[in-house]
């Protein structure tokens, strides 16, 4: 009686697995068509939309100024991503492997941070521009000449490229299965995962923050008129401008917030967190979108 009990239970045993094993595979499958379906969709309106920005600003002399020079480099940051670590990537869901060999990786890594680091520091620098612009209008002119404003956006990407390059030291250009991209690796090391968080994340959204805070005061100081000596006028077109950087800066921070907060738990405390992280990263998908629905804005 016992060993017929053992043999039924072995039976059981034996089937669950295959069960499950086609249920993960199955939801694999899923998981992995929707991933390539988001990242062509990004690719294709990243590359058309950014360049249609680019076409804007420089057909358009009215669009050509200092404040615009940061969105036009802001764009060249989302199509780099878009021409190379997207389509590895692609290629990567489609072999359900990285077969591109280190060296691409690397480089694919590498260029992803730029774009990331570059996309958050540019957003920055806009905004600052921004800030300058409607709350300090009359130094604005000389704070924001062609000579100045070609000095901010040097010091923007070497900022960039600073902060870029010390992965390859650290070694945290890795690839990541989960979503099919060489990446920086936050569990490498716990104080530069958490340096990388703070200063190329949240010293960035505070500085951000900060100045569309003061220009969202003025707008409102302005508009119902609390200072009855205040002769700020802000244009329709200031106003629109102003209002499409900050839905921009909202969905970066949307979008890209959830990664750097799972960087940061992980950080705090990678034994405990690192292996709770699911498969695939909804977050992954999200930061992948931020380009694009910028673009088309």
């Amino acid at each position: 009686m016992e060993s017929e009990v053992n043999m039924s239970c072995i039976g059981c045993l034996s089937h669950a697995p295959n069960q499950s094993s086609l249920t993960a595979q199955s939801a694999s499958a899923g998981v992995t068509t929707a991933l390539a379906s988001v990242l062509i969709f990004t690719i294709v309106v990243d590359i058309l939309g950014n360049l249609l920005v680019i076409l804007s600003v420089f057909r358009n002399k009215k669009l050509r100024n200092a404040g615009n020079i940061f969105v036009v480099s802001l764009s060249v940051a989302d199509i780099v991503v878009a021409v190379y670590p997207y389509p590895l990537a692609l290629m990567a869901i489609f072999h359900n492997d990285w077969t591109m060999g280190d060296m691409h990786c690397q480089v694919s890594g590498f260029i992803m941070g730029l774009s990331v680091i570059g996309s958050i520091f540019n957003i920055t620098a806009i905004a600052i521009n921004r800030y300058c612009y409607i709350c300090h209008s009359l130094q604005y002119d000389r704070l924001y000449s062609i000579k100045n404003t070609c000095c901010y956006l040097c010091l923007t990407w070497l900022l960039t490229t600073l902060a870029t390059v010390p992965n390859f030291f650290v070694g945290s250009l890795q690839y990541d299965p989960r979503i099919f991209s060489c990446t920086f690796a936050q569990t490498v090391s716990s104080y530069y995962t958490i340096s990388v968080v703070v200063i190329h994340f949240l010293v960035p959204l505070s500085v951000v923050s900060f100045c569309y805070l003061r220009i969202w005061v003025l707008v409102i100081q302005v508009k119902h008129r609390v200072k009855p000596d205040n002769k700020q006028k802000i244009k329709p077109s200031d106003l629109r401008n102003f209002l499409t950087m900050f839905v921009v800066f909202v969905l970066f921070a949307v979008c890209w917030g959830p990664l750097n907060f799972i960087g940061l738990a992980v950080a705090i405390n990678p034994a405990k967190v690192a292996p709770n992280i699911p498969e695939w990263l909804l977050s992954q998908a999200t930061s992948w979108l931020t380009s694009t629905v910028a673009s088309m804005l």
